[in-house]
């Protein structure tokens, strides 16, 4: 009865959001209706944001510099950039800046709006300040780092040697640096904090839609920039509505009630490949889900005991049995399809081997130990089958649940013995982007506390291949860079690493024949100012 009051309250709600006298069943032609869980959707400003879910959101209310195309996330495009150059040093990176933009608010944009964007996040230190600190930028550093001599040219000094190709990438993908008008955002500044109270329910952005209405965990509204530098999107309105069940997200789609849906279950996604009316599109991600295990606890401090735990999980079985809709088979710690990126080493399940190992080690009866893991899927699933394969080793996992917090809080603490988890970056096309959140661990020391490396969170640390990461990255050779990378490669395999591969991301939407235009993108920015409808589902074959 309570789930019945809470669908019969929503649909009332629509009705009256879309119009009393539109048709149930079919969404308008001029609106876009989003169907998600918005449970990890806290905040709306880009300094702050975190997960995917946020990102496709910001990405279609602010601008950036430049952009990935979704069919090609290599090749940077211009956006606010209208052209760049880098220096011949490979120290400065020069913006040039369309001219003629302004903002939703209708103050013009400029070089200092840019400018203070990016010192803004280094100065808040929130979570998309990660990056660009791993790039040398600091609080301390990025007032005299960026610099506008001009209304229309932005330059950015690196703080140390980097490629800076792949800050490039990073300007376009991880849509951190959407530039926010200083002006209106000041005005709602509260005791020195940027404006981040305001921004976090507000949008302050140049993009093709404006925020029109967020309620948290109900629906956020954005509607048609009318004023857009690149001419009005095509859609008068974006609508994401909050589902945690996955079966009425199904339902929805069936009904035609939505025109769009992710963070759906595999079941469901399988059970609506099959209406005519409706395409799945699945994208593969850099994330790779993974196991870990702690160096800090002796047992996995020995490196026979890490490879026994190599040895004991069912790779093939859980990507076959568990995977289909969440990731592929994967076991290198670069994402796949990249030229750098060796083939996978072909690791299975192999008891014996891993009891042999574990003899070797010391512990020929096996050892108890915890495993923790996310109460979601397909967290939990891969988590039930790992300990059930380190069970037949003679490894007693006891299963711990939690929310993000309470596991990966542990994680940042390095405080666990075995985890599931998920993890990698990816966002930006380079090896680096996986290598720097997977591998790096400059300082292993418990005061460093690099959170945002997952080679520190595990311990898992070796100067020559810190060295070697570092190297790589600076190589101008291309085909001397993609051999580095191989061989960083080889040589994190055989130091037998505290995180396993085990599975790539992959991203699966659900998108209705009637909208066009839609690409989910690698990197979750998703740009939906050239999405459109049609008023039926077009027939195959036909004009």
């Amino acid at each position: 009865m309570k789930t019945s009051s809470r669908m019969g309250a929503w649909l009332l709600t629509l009705l009256i959001m879309l119009g009393g006298g539109q048709a149930w069943g079919k969404t308008p032609p001029d609106q876009l209706i989003i169907g998600m869980n918005m449970n990890n959707l806290l905040t709306l400003d880009p300094a702050a944001m975190t997960g995917n879910e946020v990102v496709g959101i910001v990405v279609n209310l602010y601008d950036s510099l430049v952009e990935l195309p979704a069919d090609n996330p290599s090749d940077v495009r211009p956006a606010l950039a209208r052209s760049w150059d880098i220096s011949p040093s490979r120290d400065m990176l020069t913006f040039h800046l369309q001219q003629g933009v302004t903002f939703q608010s209708g103050n013009p944009l400029s070089a200092e709006d840019v400018v203070w964007s990016m010192r803004r996040l280094l100065h808040l230190n929130l979570a998309q300040a990660s990056v660009w600190k791993s790039y040398g930028f600091t609080k301390n550093n990025i007032d005299s780092l960026v610099s506008a001599p001009d209304a229309f040219t932005v330059q950015i000094r690196l703080p140390k040697p980097n490629d800076p190709q792949l800050v490039i990438y990073s300007l376009a993908a991880l849509g951190s640096l959407g530039v926010l008008d200083k002006q209106t955002v000041l005005q709602h500044e509260q005791n020195g904090d940027w404006g981040n109270h305001w921004l976090t329910t507000h949008s302050a952005g140049s993009g093709p839609f404006s925020l029109d209405v967020w309620q948290a965990k109900d629906v956020l509204r954005m509607v048609r920039n009318p004023n857009y530098w690149r001419g009005p999107a095509k859609l008068s309105r974006v609508i994401f509505r909050h589902f945690q069940e996955s079966q009425t997200l199904r339902l929805m789609m069936e009904k035609g009630d939505l025109d769009v849906a992710s963070n759906m279950a595999v079941a469901d996604i399988n059970a609506l490949r099959s209406n005519p009316a409706l395409t799945v599109d699945a994208v593969q991600k850099g994330t790779l889900y993974y196991v870990a295990m702690s160096m800090k606890s002796p047992e996995f401090s020995n490196r026979l005991v890490r490879e026994a735990v190599r040895y004991l999980i069912d790779y093939q079985g859980i990507n076959k049995a568990l995977m289909p809709g969440y990731g592929e088979l994967h076991q290198r710690p670069i994402k796949a399809g990249m030229p750098s990126t060796l083939p996978d080493p072909g690791y299975r399940l192999d008891v014996p081997r891993a009891r042999k190992l574990l003899a070797e080690a010391g512990y020929p009866d096996g050892f108890d130990t915890t495993l923790r893991v996310l109460s979601d899927q397909p967290f939990m699933n891969i988590a039930i089958a790992v300990q059930s394969t380190l069970m037949q080793g003679g490894i007693r996992a006891k299963i711990i649940t939690g929310t993000g917090n309470q596991i990966y809080g542990a994680m940042r603490e390095r405080r666990f013995d075995m985890l599931v988890g998920r993890g990698g970056s990816g966002v930006e096309p380079h090896p680096h982007s996986n290598l720097r959140s997977l591998v790096y661990n400059p300082d292993n020391r418990d005061e460093a506390k690099l959170t945002n490396f997952q080679g520190w969170r595990t311990g898992f640390y070796d100067p020559q291949l810190n060295q070697m990461i570092n190297q790589a990255l600076l190589e101008q050779n291309s085909q001397k860079q993609i051999a580095d990378y191989q061989a960083i490669q080889r040589r994190y395999d055989q130091l037998v690493p505290a995180l396993i591969p085990v599975s790539q991301m992959v991203d699966s939407v659900v998108v209705s024949k009637t909208v066009q235009g839609y690409q989910p993108h690698p990197s979750a920015t998703t740009f939906l100012r050239d999405v459109y409808k049609t008023e039926s589902v077009p027939q195959e074959g036909g004009l």
